[in-house]
């Protein structure tokens, strides 16, 4: 089984399609045991340049005050973790489809 290099673990965290070698590592990495971590740990990779540059924007740019700035963006961070959180198993079916799989095979395959 091929692991994708960084740069293409980045594309594929942005949601873009990983060349067909990868096809075992994609289910892989959305079936195995750990797969709600590794959705965590995507989205975080989406997020923080999300919130970054909210922060150049808020913090730098117009001079927010920290005690505003730094709540809103911790709220910012769970708020979006949660939906993405809720909407796992649905983002993983999905993602599966783009290799040519069922809808709802990665939920099946982690039920069975």
């Amino acid at each position: 089984m091929r692991r994708p290099n960084p740069l293409l673990w980045l594309w594929y965290a942005f949601g873009g399609r990983l060349p067909d070698r990868y096809r075992d590592w994609v289910v892989r990495d959305l079936t195995c045991r750990t797969w709600l971590l590794r959705h965590f740990v995507r989205v975080l990779v989406v997020l923080a340049p999300a919130l970054g540059l909210l922060y150049l924007v808020f913090g730098v740019l117009l001079a927010g005050p920290p005690e505003v700035v730094f709540p809103a963006l911790a709220l910012g961070l769970c708020v979006g973790m949660f939906y993405s959180l809720s909407y796992a198993p649905e983002s993983t079916d999905i993602r599966l489809t783009k290799y040519g799989f069922p809808r709802g095979h990665a939920t099946n395959s982690r039920d069975a």
